[in-house]
C-alpha cells in the first residue's frame, strides 16, 4: 500500500501539506473514491506485485480510519505500507526515508500509528522546511512558491524511483540505495 497524505479540496491544492498526494498525482492515475474506505484508490500490479496507491479523503488527521480500512480489507501487513508525506524539520527539496518511527509532530502520521497500532511502516518524508516567521499551521497550509513547483515537477520522477524501489525491493534496499543522495537534485 502507497500512501499519499493530504487534504482533499481545491483550497489545499498545492500546499506544503499536500505533498504526499502530490506525489501520487505525479503518477498520472485514474483514482477513483471508495467511500467505504474514505480514500481515492488506485489498483494495480507493479514488477508482479500487486499495489494500492491511496489519498485518504479523512483530512489529515484522521488518515489513519483510511489506512486501517484498507490494510484490513487486503490483508496487508504494516511492512508493506509506504507513507509519503511532507516534514517541516527537514529543508525544503530533501527527503528521508525510514522503515519506522515516530510521527514527530506529524499529525497524519500519528493517525495512522494510532489506528494501525504500530509504527514500523515506511515513511517517504521529504522536507518542506520551515520558517519561523509563520505559525506551523498557516505555513504546512500554505501554498508552494512558483520556484518550488517548478522544483518539485522536476523530482516528481526520482520519488517515483523511491516508490518504485520500494514495491519491488523493499525498505531496507531501498533506504541503502536512496538515503544519503538528499542533495537538491
Amino acid at each position: 500500500m502507497i500512501v499519499g497524505l493530504g487534504n482533499v479540496g481545491k483550497e489545499y491544492e498545492n500546499t506544503r501539506h499536500n505533498l504526499g498526494f502530490m506525489v501520487l498525482d505525479s503518477f498520472h492515475y485514474d483514482f477513483s473514491l471508495e467511500s467505504k474506505f474514505q480514500a481515492y484508490i488506485y489498483l494495480t500490479t507493479i514488477e508482479s506485485q500487486k499495489c494500492i496507491f491511496v489519498k485518504p479523503t479523512t483530512f489529515m488527521n484522521l488518515s489513519g480510519n483510511a489506512v486501517l480500512k484498507i490494510q484490513r480489507y487486503y490483508d496487508i501487513s504494516s511492512q508493506d505500507i509506504f507513507v509519503i508525506h511532507d516534514d517541516l524539520d527537514l529543508p525544503f527539496g530533501h527527503f528521508k526515508i525510514k522503515s519506522k518511527g515516530s510521527s514527530g509532530g506529524h499529525n497524519g502520521i500519528q493517525s495512522i500509528i494510532d489506528s494501525i497500532g504500530t509504527n514500523e511502516f515506511g515513511h517517504l518524508k521529504v522536507g518542506i522546511g520551515r520558517d519561523e516567521n509563520i505559525f506551523t499551521v498557516d505555513y504546512v497550509l500554505g501554498k508552494f512558491s512558483k520556484s518550488n513547483l517548478d522544483f518539485l515537477n522536476n523530482q516528481y520522477s526520482f520519488y517515483q524511483d523511491i516508490i518504485y524501489s520500494f514495491i519491488k525491493d523493499g525498505i531496507q534496499k531501498t533506504m541503502s540505495q536512496f538515503n544519503g543522495k538528499d542533495e537538491r537534485v
